[in-house]
């Protein structure tokens, strides 16, 4: 018996009727068209945004940070005079030995007062740093009122151990998944160059959150599927079907929105943007986080649906669409069965000190669920979870139609059966 229909190139577009084939392209060019034109429309201005009052240094400006090591340190009395200040080599005793605290001398590895040397005193307490000689840091630099350079700690030195598991990740990616996995890589930095660059300067601007949030996802959605999958009618598919499930994403954040009156006043950055940057919509905010948050998820199974009912075509010609959208739908449900832990798990796990908290409130289960904090972490997951199984059929229709398109119905002369034999 022949098998030349075991030799298919399921990496490229399977053969498909002129029709089909023009409207999932028309499709996908009008809506690239509509994301350009909305993008230029909805692009932030140079607005000139002044630094929050909690960021801000005695002078109005923003904060100035410098490198430092941790040369020295001990527990001692505390109150020297040269604490936060620049000295050249040791710093001044104290003049009443009030109380003992951790002393650490910093070595200033940046800024004007490079290779001069400054004292902090850090009193023990909850939230306080826990220093030890040889920590990189990063110091704050500010002048007090009377113009002298004071340094205070600002956080430890994370960028090369944070270099190095960035590096890992690429390397591990780049080696499992080969070039493919590199593609995906730079995928993922045209992502993040989308929200740094247009996103968030477009809420800064005050721009409408929703149009904002499905211009960001649909640039992302286009650049990141065709990058790491191809360009074929596979990957067109599963673009469709997300674009599609991103739309119901945003319609379904809004609705529970309103329906909640979540205000994420909860959370403490909220708060901050809502009291010093009032031309920001916090549940603008919400419902962005919400829409680019389903992005991931959603591009997962749509992707995963498409190139299963185009594998599930091209190994039984004599399938019919039924019987393919079938068998696919069943890899679907498994799919959103163990993705749906995923999510929720996902957002559980990020709740953790809070949910903590509240454990410790003696509040009722009932007040904690319903609470603004968890309320929000619950909308975002019954509305991911929602668009994430709307997906799957609505991917699995599209593909099935590209891969067995009308007018190529089954072909009796195969024997399906047969076909399996060799294996």
């Amino acid at each position: 018996m022949s098998e030349h229909h075991h030799h298919h190139d399921h990496s490229g577009p399977i053969a498909i009727s002129a029709s089909a084939a023009k409207v999932v392209v028309g499709l996908l060019v009008a809506v690239g068209v509509i994301v350009l034109i909305a993008t230029a429309w909805l692009w932030p201005g140079d607005q000139k945004v002044e630094v929050p009052l909690p960021l801000q240094t005695i002078s109005g400006g923003a904060w100035e940070t410098e490198a430092g090591t941790v040369v020295s340190q001990d527990v001692g009395a505390c109150g020297s005079p040269s604490n936060g200040k620049v000295f050249a080599d040791k710093p001044l005793a104290p003049r009443v030995a009030a109380y003992d605290c951790q002393r650490s001398i910093i070595d200033i590895r940046s800024g004007p007062d490079k290779g001069k040397r400054t004292l902090f005193e850090i009193a023990p307490g909850p939230g306080q740093p826990d220093l030890s000689a040889g920590d990189s840091i990063r110091m704050v630099r500010a002048s007090d009122p009377g113009g002298q350079t004071m340094y205070g700690f600002e956080d430890f030195a994370r960028g090369l151990p944070l270099s190095l598991i960035v590096a890992a990740f690429v390397i591990v990616i780049c080696i499992v998944a080969r070039w493919r996995g590199f593609r995906a890589v730079v995928g993922l930095l045209f992502a993040f160059l989308v929200l740094v660059k247009f996103l968030l300067p477009a809420l800064l601007d005050g721009k409408p959150a929703i149009p904002v949030a499905l211009v960001s996802g649909a640039l992302i959605l286009y650049v990141v599927l065709y990058l790491a999958h191809g360009v074929n009618l596979r990957t067109s598919s599963a673009l469709l079907g997300t674009l599609a499930s991103m739309l119901v994403a945003a319609v379904l954040s809004w609705v529970a929105l309103k329906m909640t009156h979540l205000t994420g006043l909860s959370e403490e950055q909220n708060t901050t943007v809502a009291t010093y940057l009032q031309h920001v919509s916090i549940t603008g905010l919400l419902l962005a986080g919400f829409i680019i948050g389903s992005l991931g998820v959603l591009n997962d199974v749509t992707i995963t649906q498409a190139s299963a009912a185009f594998e599930l075509a091209a190994l039984d010609e004599g399938a019919t669409r039924r019987e393919i959208f079938t068998a696919t739908m069943r890899v679907g449900r498994d799919h959103i069965a163990s993705t749906v832990y995923t999510l929720v798990l996902a957002y559980a796990g990020g709740a953790l000190p809070l949910l903590l908290l509240f454990s410790v409130a003696g509040r009722s289960f009932t007040d904690v669920l319903t609470s603004d904090a968890v309320a929000i972490e619950i909308a975002r997951s019954a509305v991911g979870g929602i668009a994430l199984s709307l997906s799957v059929p609505l991917t699995t229709a599209i593909a099935v139609v590209l891969a067995r398109p009308f007018g190529s119905g089954p072909k009796p002369e195969v024997a399906p059966r047969a076909r399996h034999a060799r294996h």
